[in-house]
């Protein structure tokens, strides 16, 4: 099933069209799925790269904004991160923008990768840091970097409250909507952030970062990429444990203004995630709700 009205179908077929069209020197190579997020499909080419084909216009957009910061950003972040090696353009059998990266050979962070959740807590906090101090390179809030996430709460209260009305809908009276709906209003009645605007991966959760050995290895998946307030950055530690979410509060400094403005962004993905995808993607909405009683819990706690 799509996950969006304007998906444009992509198969093995037509991942071996664009290859033959437009990489004549890898379309002889073995082509295996590799997953499929919310933006984009992946395909696993040879050992050493992997296709990504956007399912809607609107996420094309990402991919070239990939194509162009993550060849300057890769040599100054401190774990690796995918690089492009191949900007596809459009063919009449896939009228879009694609990409080849290499690939990064990895697991996903969860239980049975992870050997020590605070140290790999502290980790992510380190690559962050790092990320946050890159210089923006002439980059700014505007166009594709101007990813809602890196901006202000309250430009999202009218929207993500009705994401709320639609889990009280859904998903009823198994999530405390009401208490989220709390937590997220004592955000919006906080300053918004102080500092300036920082680069931001936008997006990571345990899916895009790569365990080897048990510890964090490489971050990929910057779809997202952004430039804008750091809060929205921190939000995805609620899809970690308690242990890896304290080690990297700890290791952030992190003050609980910023906590809280984090934790109301994790409501609002994981609110908007339900609302959007509730019939199509189950996999997805479960996911948003393990963030969501996550929240609960840790606030109930502090």
């Amino acid at each position: 099933m799509p996950l969006h009205h304007d998906e444009v179908p992509i198969d093995e077929v037509t991942v071996r069209s664009l290859l033959e069209a437009q990489c004549p020197q890898w379309a002889g190579l073995p082509l295996s799925p590799a997953g499929a997020g919310t933006d984009n499909t992946m395909y696993r080419l040879g050992d050493d790269l992997l296709v990504r084909v956007p399912r809607t216009a609107d996420k094309a957009r990402s991919l070239r904004k990939e194509q162009r910061w993550l060849p300057r950003l890769a040599p100054l972040l401190p774990r690796p991160i995918p690089e492009p090696v191949h900007a596809g353009t459009p063919i009449p059998a896939f009228p879009l923008p694609w990409s080849v990266h290499n690939w990064i050979d990895g697991h996903e962070a969860r239980q049975d990768t992870i050997s020590d959740w605070a140290g790999f807590g502290a980790d992510l906090a380190a690559f962050v840091r790092e990320l946050h101090r890159v210089d923006l390179m002439g980059a700014s809030r505007a166009g594709d970097l101007s990813w809602y996430r890196g901006g202000s709460l309250r430009a999202c209260d009218e929207w993500i409250s009705q994401c709320f009305d639609d889990c009280r809908t859904t998903v009823g009276r198994d999530l405390r909507v009401e208490s989220l709906q709390e937590l997220w209003r004592a955000a919006l009645a906080l300053p918004g952030p102080a500092g300036g605007h920082v680069w931001l991966h936008g997006d990571l959760k345990p899916t895009n970062l790569l365990v080897r050995a048990g510890s964090l290895y490489a971050v990929i998946d910057f779809g997202g990429l952004s430039v804008g307030f750091p809060d929205a950055e921190h939000s995805t530690v609620w899809d970690l444990p308690a242990q890896a979410r304290q080690a990297y509060w700890n290791a952030m400094n992190l003050d609980d203004a910023t906590w809280t403005r984090a934790r109301a962004w994790a409501i609002a993905v994981g609110v908007s995630g339900i609302s959007y995808y509730w019939h199509t993607y189950p996999a997805f909405v479960a996911e948003c709700r393990a963030r969501l009683e996550a929240v609960l819990t840790d606030a109930g706690e502090r």
